[in-house]
């Protein structure tokens, strides 16, 4: 028995359109598919990055707030790969999302750094 890839990550979101707006618009996924499930009053987005199927986002009216501080066991985080953080952390900061200042890893050297999505979901840029 092998693994072959993450299929893809879900994110429970009481904040629908501005976290739709927020992985389309400010990140960069583009949407595959948008379904109302009127039995669950809920939506389900999913979304692609540079054409990969990675986000499952949904929405539900009950639902409990995510403990991040102190942190919790479990996901701890969200991480994107990209080839310039700096420049990530001046587009994200025009786009008044809160995002933490660079930081470098001291076992690779790689610079990287910590925003949140409108749920306050960790998330974070590595550069590389």
């Amino acid at each position: 028995m092998k693994l072959k890839r993450i299929h893809h990550i879900a994110i429970l979101t009481d904040r629908y359109e501005e976290s739709k707006i927020f992985y389309t618009d400010v990140l960069g996924f583009s949407i595959l598919h948008e379904t109302y499930r009127k039995e669950r009053d809920s939506f389900k987005l999913d979304l692609a990055l540079n054409g990969a199927y990675c986000i499952e986002l949904f929405s539900f009216p009950d639902y409990k707030e995510r403990n991040s501080f102190p942190e919790s066991k479990g996901l701890r985080h969200l991480a994107f790969a990209v080839d310039d953080v700096e420049q990530w952390i001046v587009f994200l900061r025009s786009k008044n999302v809160e995002v933490q200042d660079v930081r470098v890893d001291e076992i690779t050297g790689k610079k990287f750094t910590f925003f949140y999505d409108p749920n306050r979901q960790p998330l974070e840029l590595y550069e590389g």
